[in-house]
């Protein structure tokens, strides 16, 4: 006789996730691995430059690895279900991604993001079907996306707690791991430099535990902005905020505050970038490429160049590798708009042309 009592709640909890994990597994397995693209430099003979362009993910940056990463840990700690609203604190792109998986499995899905969050962003979110909640100051965001998290019974994702976690440093197909495969046939296989920047830290400490961990001597620098925590952080341990908030016009890096998945201990190097440095190495890399970048690209290649021009001082070769973060295209009102940088004192284009030089053609 068979037996129509319905399934305990455990067991419906456990085929959910089941489905939940196959789900996010077969969209993985639906996208390849993003380019590594090739950066010759006339200027620096023996000395190439190499973008990972992380901007060809589904949802088109970088955070698309976070946000799957970040589910995925969620789901497999049994704090989300069926029902679990997932919420999260972001400048933006992260929470794109968040929404685009949050949508994959069914489940509403809450933004918390700051009233400065370009256009273009906040459209991405609620295309992918996520809702907005917006805060003034961006220091307002973490306590906003807790509360919610009480007030909806639902999960506070936590990108700046759980980022560098989240990620399996040691491979398991992550963003180092796919570099270093990627550079096996290069005239320098081994990279002198990687060049990342810091939002949530969970990149650098991702890269650099790797690069430990595969005892490669890369060394890491991150590329932070001028106005942000974490480079003073890095050379003074006791300073663990800043009392005006960060006010860097460059989305998704840099932060008001040390944030729990910044790993100091593996970073070998960081530079601070003004903004006008940013925009202007974000101008000339977007006319070498042909197509638009974001400002977070734009403070890593200036990191880049200094490096590169260290190292032909010292009469050294090799590969530097840095992250094109996302497309130019979701600033188009903000970081490629000249009035909206004039109205913020950013003076770019000195830095524009020093840069275009130093790439070369």
């Amino acid at each position: 006789m068979t037996d129509a009592s319905p399934l305990p709640a455990a067991r419906l909890a456990t085929r959910w996730t089941d489905e939940a994990v196959r789900r996010i597994e077969a969209d993985f397995n639906r996208s390849a691995d993003t380019h590594l693209i090739r950066v010759e430099l006339p200027r620096f003979p023996g000395i190439t430059l190499y973008l990972k362009d992380e901007s060809v993910h589904p949802t088109g940056s970088l955070k698309h690895r976070l946000a799957r990463s970040l589910i995925l840990y969620a789901i497999c700690n049994g704090w989300v279900g069926p029902d679990t609203v997932l919420i999260e604190a972001s400048s933006g792109s992260t929470a794109v991604s968040e929404a685009y998986f949050a949508h994959l499995l069914g489940l509403r899905f809450i933004a918390v993001v700051p009233a400065s969050t370009s256009s273009a962003k906040l459209d991405a979110i609620r295309f992918h079907g996520g809702e907005i909640h917006m805060v003034d100051d961006p220091r307002q965001a973490y306590g906003a996306a807790a509360r919610l998290a009480a007030e909806t019974g639902g999960h506070y994702l936590d990108q700046f707690t759980y980022a560098e976690r989240a990620t399996d440093w040691r491979g398991n197909n992550n963003i180092a791991e796919s570099i270093f495969a990627q550079m096996t046939r290069e005239d320098h296989p081994v990279p002198a430099w990687i060049v990342c920047g810091a939002g949530t830290g969970g990149t650098s400490a991702t890269i650099g535990r790797y690069i430990r961990y595969g005892r490669y001597p890369t060394r890491l620098c991150v590329a932070d902005p001028e106005a942000s925590v974490f480079h003073r952080h890095y050379a003074d341990r006791t300073i663990q905020t800043l009392d005006q908030g960060c006010g860097s016009c460059i989305e998704g890096i840099g932060r008001p505050r040390v944030e729990a998945s910044f790993i100091p201990g593996v970073i070998d190097r960081m530079i601070a970038v003004p903004d006008a440095a940013s925009i202007g190495a974000m101008r000339a890399i977007s006319q070498r490429l042909g197509r638009p970048v974001g400002g977070s690209t734009g403070t890593n290649i200036h990191a880049c160049l200094m490096l590169i021009e260290e190292m032909a001082a010292r009469g050294e070769q090799g590969a530097v590798v840095t992250i094109l973060c996302d497309s130019g295209q979701r600033y188009a009102d903000s970081c490629y708009d000249d009035d909206w940088l004039g109205a913020r004192a950013v003076q770019w284009q000195a830095e524009e042309r020093r840069i275009a030089a130093l790439l070369g053609r």
